[in-house]
C-alpha cells in the first residue's frame, strides 16, 4: 500500500481498534494459479505476537485454505470509513481554483503465514468464540449449543481453520492532514451536509485529526 508520510499510522492499538472494528475483511494470497481472494469474518488476538494473531475458518471447498498449507504469504485488506472529497469543500479553491477531486479513507493492511488445523475441538472453540463476537449485541444471542450436536459436527467437517501470527501491519488514514486547518474545516463541514453516514462518520475522524 502506496503511504505518504503524512497519512501514516503507527499506533498499533489504533491498527487494531480498525481491525477489530471492520466485520468482512478480504484475505488475499498468490499461488501458481495467480491471485485469490477471500471475504472472511475474523477473529483478532492482539496481545498474542508483536502485532497481535488473526483467526479464522474456510468452506473446505474452498482452495484457498491449501495455499496458506503450502507456506504462502497472506495480505488480509481492512477497510474504514471512506468518501469522496469534493474540491468545493475546500475555501482555498475560491482563492486561486487549484483543486482536484480526491478520497479520503482508512485502511490496515496485515501480513503473515498462516497454520491451517481441522480438528474438531479447535474448530469448535474459533466458531464459538466468532458466533458469540457477532450476536453479543442481540437481545438474544444465538449460540452454536443451541444447535444439535450432531449437526454441528458435521459442518466442523466442512471447514478448515487457521491461525495466521501478523508480521508486518500497515496504515493508512488519509483524512486531508495535508490540506491547511482552513481546508479540512471545510471537508468536514461537506462532508456533513451529505447525507451518507459514511460521510459523518469520516468527518468526526477528520476532527480528532
Amino acid at each position: 500500500m502506496y503511504i505518504p508520510r503524512a497519512f501514516e499510522e503507527l499506533h498499533t492499538p489504533t491498527l487494531h481498534e480498525q481491525m477489530q472494528a471492520t466485520p468482512l475483511p478480504v484475505l488475499v494470497t498468490h499461488d501458481s494459479q495467480g491471485l485469490f481472494a477471500s471475504h472472511i469474518p475474523l477473529l483478532l488476538n492482539p496481545h498474542e505476537g508483536d502485532y497481535g494473531t488473526l483467526y479464522g475458518h474456510f468452506a473446505r471447498a474452498n482452495p484457498q485454505w491449501q495455499t496458506l498449507a503450502e507456506g504462502a504469504e497472506a495480505l488480509v485488506i481492512f477497510t474504514g470509513e471512506q468518501a469522496y472529497i469534493s474540491p468545493s469543500f475546500y475555501p482555498s479553491k475560491a482563492e486561486h481554483g487549484k483543486a482536484v477531486p480526491t478520497w479520503n479513507y482508512v485502511a490496515v493492511h496485515a501480513y503473515g503465514q498462516a497454520e491451517v488445523f481441522d480438528d474438531a475441538e479447535r474448530l469448535l472453540a474459533l466458531v464459538s468464540e466468532l458466533s458469540n463476537k457477532h450476536e453479543s449485541s442481540r437481545s438474544q444471542p444465538w449460540a452454536v449449543s443451541d444447535a444439535p450436536t450432531d449437526y454441528i459436527d458435521s459442518m466442523l467437517k466442512a471447514i478448515v481453520g487457521f491461525r495466521l501470527p501478523i508480521t508486518r501491519l500497515d496504515g493508512k488514514r488519509k483524512l486531508s492532514q495535508n490540506r491547511n486547518a482552513a481546508d479540512q474545516a471545510g471537508v468536514r463541514s461537506g462532508l456533513l451536509a451529505n447525507s451518507n453516514p459514511q460521510d459523518h462518520a469520516l468527518a468526526l475522524l477528520i476532527a480528532k485529526e
